[in-house]
C-alpha cells in the first residue's frame, strides 16, 4: 500500500539535502520528532499553512518548494493547455500589449458574468477557454480608453474572482495567481473606489497567505475602508473579516480569529444570503468558513461539530458546496473511527470539483494519509479510486 506523500517525499529529501536530522527541524517547527517522521512518511496529511511556513523555515526553503506548484495530474487535460494560454494573457497584459479586441463594455460585462458562472459552477474547462482572450480584450479596450471606469471594475473583479481563483482551482503556479491578483490591485489603485479596493484585497491577501506571509496579507485586508452602507458593502467587508480571522487562526492569534468571526457573522445575519461581486457571502458560508478557521487551528472536532449546523443545500454555489464536504472530510479525518465517513465526504466532493480534491495539495496530502491506512473494503475502494483519479500512486 502506498504510504508517501508527494509533500512528505519533498519534505525529506530538502531536509537530507540541508544536511538535518529530525530532531533538529522537529524542534525548530515546534513539533515532535514522530510528528515529522510521520509527515515525510505520508502517514499525517501536511495541511495546515501554519505549520508549512514553520516547517519552511526550518529548512530555510519558501513554503512553495516544499507544498509545490503545479500538479499535473491525469484526466483534467483542458485545464493543462489553458493555462499557458492564460499565463502569456497576463504576461502580455502585464507588459501592457495584450493584442486583443476592442469591445462594447455591455459585450464584455456579459462575457465577464458567464465566465464567473462558470467559475462558481465549477466548469472549469470552460473558464479555461474563456479566460485568455477576455483578459486580452478587457487590456485591449482599456487602452482605447473607452468606458475607463467600468472597465477598471470588470478589471479588478475577473482578474479575482476569475483569473486567480481559476488558476488557485486548477492547481497551477502560484506565481501566475499572483500575476493576476497585482493586475487586480492595480486596477483597483486607479479606479479608487472601496469595493474594488476590497476585492483586489482579498485576492492579494490570498496570493500573500500562499507565500506564507501572513502580516503583510493582514496589513492588506485591514487596510480596506468601506462604511458598511449597502449590501453590498457589509458583503465584502464581511469576506475581509473571514479572511483575517484564517489569518489569525495561521499565526495562532486567538482573540483576533474570534473577533473577526463574530464581525462576519454579524454582518451575515444583516446580509443573509447574497453574491455580491461574487462572494457568496451569507450565514451559510460563514459557517463553512468557520469549519477551515477551526481546520487551521488545529480543532479537528470543533470543525465537524461546526459543519453539522450547516445546510450544504443552503450554500450559494456549487464551489462552495464542494469546500464544506472537503472541509468536513478534512476534519472528520482526524477524528476516532470516522475515516470511512471522511471518505464519503471527500468523494462527494470530488464529484462536484474534481480539481478541488484531485489537485489541492493539502488533500493530496490528506488522501495519501488515509491510504496507507485504507481497508479493502467499500470506503477504501473508494478512496483507491480518488488517488488513482488524482495520479497518486496506488
Amino acid at each position: 500500500m502506498a504510504g508517501d506523500s508527494e509533500i512528505g517525499r519533498r519534505l525529506r529529501q530538502i531536509r537530507h539535502a540541508r544536511g538535518k536530522s529530525l530532531a533538529v527541524v522537529a524542534g525548530l517547527a515546534g513539533i515532535s520528532v514522530g510528528h515529522l517522521s510521520n509527515l515525510e512518511r505520508g502517514e499525517r496529511a501536511l495541511d495546515r499553512r501554519s505549520l508549512i511556513v514553520r516547517l519552511a523555515a526550518a529548512l530555510e526553503v519558501a513554503p512553495t518548494d516544499i507544498t509545490g506548484a503545479a500538479l499535473a495530474t491525469p484526466g483534467e487535460p483542458d485545464d493543462d493547455r489553458a493555462v499557458n494560454e492564460v499565463r502569456l494573457a497576463l504576461l502580455a497584459a502585464s507588459m501592457n500589449e495584450p493584442r486583443g479586441a476592442v469591445q462594447p463594455v455591455d459585450q464584455l460585462s456579459a462575457r465577464v458574468n458567464e465566465v464567473l458562472t462558470a467559475q462558481r459552477d465549477c466548469r472549469y474547462a470552460e473558464v479555461g477557454a474563456a479566460l485568455p482572450a477576455l483578459i486580452r480584450d478587457l487590456h485591449t479596450t482599456l487602452n482605447a480608453g473607452r468606458d475607463v471606469r467600468e472597465l477598471l471594475r470588470l478589471l479588478a473583479l475577473t482578474h479575482t474572482q476569475g483569473s486567480q481563483a481559476w488558476l488557485m482551482d486548477i492547481g497551477a503556479p502560484l506565481d501566475l495567481g499572483w500575476q493576476a491578483a497585482a493586475l487586480a490591485r492595480q486596477a483597483a489603485e486607479h479606479l479608487d473606489e472601496p469595493l474594488p479596493h476590497a476585492v483586489s484585497a482579498f485576492g492579494t491577501a490570498f496570493g500573500l497567505m500562499g507565500a506564507g506571509a501572513f502580516d503583510l496579507a493582514e496589513q492588506t485586508v485591514s487596510a480596506v475602508d468601506l462604511s458598511l452602507s449597502t449590501p453590498e458593502q457589509m458583503q465584502a467587508a464581511g469576506m475581509l473579516a473571514l479572511t483575517s480571522s484564517l489569518l489569525a487562526a495561521a499565526t495562532g492569534d486567538v482573540a483576533r480569529r474570534s473577533a473577526a468571526l463574530e464581525h462576519a457573522t454579524e454582518l451575515a445575519r444583516r446580509t443573509g444570503e447574497g453574491n455580491a461581486l461574487w462572494f457568496g457571502f451569507g450565514p451559510s458560508n460563514v459557517g463553512v468558513w468557520r469549519m477551515t478557521v477551526a481546520l487551521e487551528a488545529g480543532e479537528y472536532a470543533e470543525a465537524a461539530h461546526i459543519a453539522e449546523n450547516v445546510h450544504p443545500d443552503l450554500l450559494p454555489s456549487p464551489t462552495r458546496r464542494a469546500a464544506y464536504y472537503r472541509e468536513y472530510g478534512r476534519a472528520l479525518a482526524r477524528l476516532p473511527r470516522q475515516h470511512d465517513t471522511a471518505v464519503m465526504m471527500l468523494r462527494q466532493a470530488e464529484r462536484i470539483s474534481p480539481a478541488r480534491i484531485h489537485r489541492h495539495p493539502f488533500m493530496r496530502s490528506l488522501i495519501s494519509e488515509l491510504l496507507a491506512k485504507a481497508k479493502n473494503d467499500a470506503a477504501g475502494r473508494e478512496l483507491r479510486g480518488m488517488a488513482h483519479r488524482a495520479g497518486l500512486p496506488v
